[in-house]
């Protein structure tokens, strides 16, 4: 699998977004606050103008489920979802270089709306997805309290869980499972 820079980031950043939402037996909102989105998308490379307000919190928390669709969805429906994405926003794409990124596609204007502009990187990083048809690295988390979506960019396919957290509760449970069957 050999997707460009701007795939791969783009993939995680979506995978991290979803998985912002309240999920799983525990479900906790992680984008409670401006601040939160803030520092979110620090740490995800998204470029262009942030207004840094509730609209703009509530405009990206109301489309996570819409993405989560898209990541769950079987292939044909993604490119249908994909198509739907990209039309709505009237993306165009363009090469662009910032940020000490080489060349790599935006298809929306830096001063677009932030959701706007998550749902095109989104929908073209998918669009990757689909072309490449490596859609069976979209999948949910294999913990069984867990609802979260996993986006297998590891090179053996080998990814099960949306977090360490996760691994590592079933790793525990696991361990404990074979600790008692063995002292039984």
């Amino acid at each position: 699998m050999a997707f460009a820079h701007d795939t791969l980031v783009a993939l995680k950043a979506l995978e991290d977004l979803v998985n912002t939402a309240p999920h799983g037996e525990d479900p906790v909102e992680v984008l409670e606050t401006p601040e939160d989105l803030a520092d979110f998308l620090e740490e995800r490379y998204y470029s262009g103008r942030v207004s840094g307000d509730d609209d703009e919190l509530a405009a990206v928390r109301a489309m996570r489920p819409r993405l989560r669709e898209l990541v769950l969805a079987d292939r044909d429906d993604a490119a249908e979802i994909v198509n739907t994405m990209l039309t709505e926003c009237r993306a165009m794409p363009q090469l662009v270089r910032h940020g000490g990124f080489d060349w790599h596609v935006h298809a929306v204007p830096a001063d677009a709306r932030l959701d706007r502009r998550i749902m095109v990187e989104s929908a073209m990083a998918v669009l990757d997805v689909i072309r490449a048809d490596e859609y069976g690295r979209m999948s949910t988390c294999d913990a069984t309290d867990c609802s979260g979506v996993v986006i297998d960019l590891s090179r053996n396919r080998s990814r099960r869980f949306c977090s360490t957290s996760c691994g590592n509760r079933i790793a525990v449970a696991a361990y404990r499972a074979r600790q008692a069957q063995e002292a039984g």
